[in-house]
């Protein structure tokens, strides 16, 4: 037997979230009906959709415009960390070790999945580092294919616009992380360490 119509229009609402399919979308709904405390998605999801915006200047996710990090005249605006998502400007700022801007592209390039270069906003990087003021640009996108794409197509769009005025760019160092074993490295890893190897030492002549 058919779900009742407004069970099944919840399914449905919930099936059109990324990488939800039809049992999950089930079990997120009935679970919605059983617990009392799950019926506040609601009202939380009409609250941040209302009382949200994007940034004008990084893009990010604020309630106001600047948002509280454009806007700190602490932070170092020479410095402008490029990022894919709002998500990742968390993950730094909960780590505590970057004190400059952000930049937000707002997705990562993946043609196959329809995200071209005009969905991102390589475009309002280029103006922004173009009004000047800026000294670095941090490519912090995600160490994979898309991120990689990416992270070239702000390099040559910058690099284009601006020419010899443009600023340095640098990328995340990338190399073994603390606590692993090698033979559970996949090779990108192990290829990134192996490229960013630096000296500790110097090697010694006979009888040094």
């Amino acid at each position: 037997m058919a779900y009742p119509e407004p069970l099944e229009a919840l399914i449905g609402a919930f099936e059109r979230f990324p990488g939800v399919g039809r049992v999950t979308a089930e079990r997120l709904a009935f679970h919605v009906l059983r617990d009392s405390e799950a019926r506040g998605l609601a009202p939380a999801i009409e609250r941040a959709a209302r009382d949200t915006r994007r940034c004008g200047t990084c893009f990010n996710v604020t309630e106001e415009d600047p948002c509280l990090i454009c806007s700190d005249p602490e932070r170092d605006a020479a410095t402008i960390a490029v990022v894919e998502e709002p998500r990742h400007v968390e993950a730094m700022e909960r780590a505590g070790c970057f004190r400059g801007h952000y930049h937000v592209l707002m997705g990562a390039l993946n043609p196959a999945a329809g995200t071209e270069l005009a969905h991102l906003g390589i475009g309002s990087l280029v103006e922004r580092v173009s009004a000047g003021g800026i000294q670095e640009v941090i490519l912090a996108t995600d160490p994979d294919a898309e991120g990689e794409a990416t992270g070239l197509a702000v390099v040559e769009a910058l690099e284009s616009s601006l020419g010899e005025t443009a600023p340095e760019i640098t990328r995340l160092a990338r190399g073994l992380p603390a606590g692993s074993a090698l033979e559970y490295l996949h090779r990108g890893i192990l290829e990134d360490a192996l490229e960013g190897r630096r000296v500790i030492g110097r090697r010694r002549g006979p009888g040094r």
